[in-house]
């Protein structure tokens, strides 16, 4: 993490929705910043009231600082720049040198100062999406409050009223800055013990996003509605999304936000979640139910548990399949069965690199070197012990070990399967097939009975 001052001293314009006190605003909290992509380890409250930290998915945990009983933060909206996987960059606008922008996270009755200076070439504000806030606190440019300049600094000020999952976001030119990447995390946590909040042994969150990246470029194309051709979890994309390491036997919850233009079906292999929250609080325990697919809605949250029984390396994925694939993918014609072998001779003289695409199927593009325009993601990217994994966007993995550390969230590498347990070719005899001996049914004839439109004139049957 980097700490650095921004407009330093005198130059700092401190603007307030509401009043606060001059000491208050007499210095800001340092801004803390980040520009790597790596998955940073729970952030045990060093001061302020205890709980049981969260691990954001290639993500951080904002640092805070205790002024007189308040929880101060520095947000700092900028353009970052962020790796979407090895091989692709994105220009995009963000928070703290990140897209999303780190997780804040605060107890249930804190009451909290959120400082926020914009470095972005226009206005901004956030909204505290899910809070229950003084209604000028709430970060609707122009309704709640004035918009943030170019180079001033706002302040936040609101008690955090109730436990859960939330977000934050902008809401001033929302389209264009919510598709350049500015969004986070917020999650408060219980003060004390909840009836219907369990401890869980790992906490993951990240949040669903899209971006429109055209190949060779790296700006998202910020007036895209549907088509995006990048699908990411905490703005990465597979294989560049990092796995979720936990032990055997562990109390798992996974907290999902989703801020793009669609909803996502989360799916989870070799075992089945329970949902214990959304936006609006915790679930009661008579209105949960299990599932293996947890439909995300645009802009809502779901909290998920389940106990990690199963060793191996489950995928967890959208199950949308083309929001498991990276660009280059939708505008594909479909080439099945077309024998263009000899066409493909004639073309190659003249363009020596073409290669035969989705002639069997597109799965021969996950193993294909293809050259591909500079800051560009294969489709299809990614591989396992086994070979090209053919996936991409929206996919990653929960790999469960019985030999993990408690509180150990470094990857363990590929799942040793014990003997007889992988899927293998059959060489042995194949059983002849069933057979039913009795004759086929006859078919019943059905009197059909036609007439033809009257036209009007009676009696023309």
């Amino acid at each position: 993490m980097k700490r650095r001052s921004f407009f330093g001293g005198a130059a700092v314009t401190a603007m307030a929705a509401t009043s606060v006190g001059k000491a208050a605003l007499a210095a800001l909290p340092e801004a803390v910043s980040v520009d790597t992509a790596d998955t940073a380890p729970p952030l045990l409250p060093p001061t302020g009231r205890p709980y049981n930290p969260v691990v954001t998915l290639n993500g951080w945990t904002l640092p805070w600082r205790m002024n007189q009983g308040v929880k101060e933060f520095h947000l700092v909206a900028e353009p970052v720049e962020r790796e979407l996987a090895p091989g692709m960059t994105a220009r995009l606008w963000g928070y703290n040198g990140q897209s999303p922008g780190p997780t804040i996270e605060v107890v249930e009755g804190d009451r909290v100062r959120i400082f926020v200076t914009n470095r972005l070439p226009e206005h901004t504000s956030v909204h505290w999406h899910g809070q229950r806030l003084p209604n000028g606190m709430d970060g609707v440019g122009g309704i709640t409050q004035p918009h943030i300049p170019a180079g001033k600094t706002f302040v936040y000020e609101f008690e955090a009223k109730r436990p859960g999952t939330f977000m934050y976001h902008p809401h001033g030119d929302e389209m264009v800055q919510m598709a350049m990447g500015m969004m986070g995390l917020w999650i408060t946590h219980p003060r004390g013990t909840h009836p219907l909040i369990e401890r869980v042994d790992r906490d993951f969150c990240f949040l669903l996003s899209a971006f429109d990246i055209a190949p060779g470029s790296a700006t998202p194309k910020v007036a895209t509605m549907t088509d995006f051709n990048l699908w990411t979890f905490n703005s990465r994309v597979f294989p560049g999304i990092a796995s979720l390491n936990v032990r055997q036997g562990d109390k798992v919850r996974v907290r999902v936000g989703n801020l793009s233009m669609t909803n996502h079906p989360i799916h989870v292999h070799g075992h089945e979640y329970v949902v214990t929250g959304t936006d609006g609080g915790p679930v009661p325990r008579a209105g949960r139910w299990p599932e293996v697919t947890v439909d995300i809605a645009v802009g809502q949250m779901r909290q998920m548990e389940f106990v990690a029984e199963a060793e191996g390396d489950w995928p967890l994925h959208c199950h949308k399949s083309h929001h498991t694939m990276n660009a280059m993918g939708h505008e594909v014609p479909t080439m099945i069965g077309v024998d263009h072998r000899g066409l493909v001779k004639k073309l190659q003289k003249i363009v020596p690199d073409y290669m035969v695409m989705g002639e069997r199927g597109m799965a021969d593009m996950g193993a294909m070197e293809m050259p591909l325009p500079d800051n560009t993601l294969p489709m299809m990217g990614g591989r396992g012990p086994f070979g090209s994994a053919e996936m991409g966007g929206m996919f990653t993995l929960v790999k469960v070990r019985r030999d993990q550390k408690p509180g150990d969230y470094a990857d363990p590498g590929w799942f040793r399967h014990p003997q007889g347990t992988v899927a293998r070719e059959w060489t042995g005899e194949l059983p002849a097939p069933a057979r039913t001996s009795a004759p086929a049914p006859r078919k019943k004839s059905v009197p059909l009975d036609v007439r033809k439109p009257s036209g009007g004139h009676h009696g023309d049957h």
